[in-house]
């Protein structure tokens, strides 16, 4: 930037500690204060409801080391602020995409800036304005048009089951209150590896004798991805989609396989009207572990990957590990960065359908780092309970050259060997 020179100081000379400097060495600039800068892009973002706090940054820098997308790449909510303060229109740049909603940066930050409800507030409105991604917009229209953000026909929803080797019961075909519904969510629906989980959890609910059903062909997307992506309208829809069902089955209790439909059903759901208990898979699981009879020892070095919105967002970090450790054999080993500093996948936030817009902007994908990371403690096993970490994960291990090295299980997957 150019030297206002009317700003400058010169003297002929000063004595510094008995030496004497000439004018060159003393020249003095005047700080340039707060209100000389132009506040316009900051404003702009945070004149926003829910994204005032983008304003309250300081500039401490504790949230870049934590943040998953600047260990591979350059990012983070400091950096974003700087850049807002030098006029960069976040509204209309790749760096508003970036951001997983990991929550890594709410947790250290002593300002509270909230990511988590600056990022879709900004893309609420990008969306609004049709400025969004390809892929991100494909699977907004496969969403409306399909019920799922892969685009599969609503009707195969819930053809998983028919290889299940147990009964699934179906609401609308049982008509009766169940102790807790299952809301099976799209990537356990319709993905191959997500619909094996589903198959090993039906199974194992099926020898625990546990009473419930799903919505089947009726249920639709949680949404709380697209939500977070800035598809507000689409999520207020399907919303009030799901929770018409909940009522209709005077649904009290909803077990999920996502996280991200846990999120939604404990956060975003009763601002709509939906009442009713969410817990995931795994704490349900976890105290009734000691009823399973396995009959089988693993003899597996495991190693957990704390999903974001399991762990940070909702608080459940030792489920999933109770579960693992009670299957005989198990020997867990945690990587460096776990529990409440643990690493993101990058499936968060709509990150999941992101891949390719990503590649132009980290190093690596944040999958692959933390598959390199999971290969260093030795362990044979990666186990996750997010369906979106089995295909990420296990698509990471190929492109990082490690097959053969580290396999990747839903816990439920680990359970159902042992049995």
């Amino acid at each position: 930037m150019p030297v206002d020179k009317s700003q400058i100081i010169e003297k002929e000379s000063v004595t510094v500690e008995g030496i004497e400097l000439t004018a060159d060495w003393n020249r003095m600039f005047e700080q340039r204060v707060v209100f000389d800068y132009d506040t316009d892009a900051l404003d702009k973002v945070t004149d926003l409801a829910n994204a005032e706090s983008m304003g309250w940054c300081y500039q401490c820098g504790q949230c870049i080391p934590v943040c998953p997308v600047d260990a591979v790449g350059e990012y983070g909510p400091l950096k974003i602020f700087r850049k807002l303060q030098q006029g960069q229109d976040l509204f209309n740049h790749d760096d508003l995409w970036k951001c997983t909603t990991c929550m890594n940066c709410l947790r250290v930050c002593p300002k509270e800036v909230d990511m988590i409800k600056i990022m879709p507030a900004i893309r609420e409105e990008a969306v609004l304005e049709a400025n969004v991604p390809q892929e991100l917009q494909e699977v907004f229209e496969n969403t409306f048009e399909y019920g799922n953000p892969m685009g599969e026909s609503q009707r195969k929803r819930a053809d998983w089951i028919k290889d299940a080797g147990v009964d699934v019961p179906i609401m609308k075909e049982i008509k009766r209150k169940v102790d807790f519904l299952w809301f099976v969510e799209c990537y356990p629906a319709y993905h191959g590896r997500g619909q094996e989980a589903s198959r090993a959890l039906a199974r194992v609910m099926n020898l625990l004798n546990l009473d419930y059903g799903i919505l089947g062909t009726e249920e639709k997307c949680s949404c709380d991805s697209q939500r977070l992506a800035g598809e507000t309208g689409l999520f207020e829809e399907f919303a009030e989609h799901n929770i018409g069902l909940f009522n209709k089955y005077k649904v009290k209790k909803v077990m999920v396989t996502d996280p991200h439909a846990l999120n939604a059903f404990r956060k975003e759901y009763p601002k709509l009207g939906g009442k009713f208990e969410t817990i995931h898979y795994t704490t349900m699981l976890a105290p009734l572990m000691e009823q399973l009879n396995f009959t089988k020892k693993l003899n597996y070095k495991v190693t957990f990957h704390d999903p974001c919105y399991l762990g940070r967002h909702n608080g459940e970090f030792d489920a999933p590990r109770n579960c693992l450790t009670a299957i005989p054999g198990i020997e867990l080993i945690e990587m460096g960065r776990c529990r409440e500093q643990s690493y993101c996948c990058g499936g968060g936030g709509g990150g999941m359908w992101l891949d390719g817009f990503m590649a132009d902007h980290v190093t690596e994908r944040l999958s692959e780092n933390r598959v390199r990371e999971a290969v260093e403690t030795g362990a044979d096993v990666l186990a996750v309970c997010c369906p979106y970490e089995v295909s990420r994960f296990e698509d990471a291990i190929k492109s990082t050259g490690n097959e053969g090295k580290l396999i990747v299980r839903d816990i439920i997957e680990l359970i159902e060997e042992a049995l």
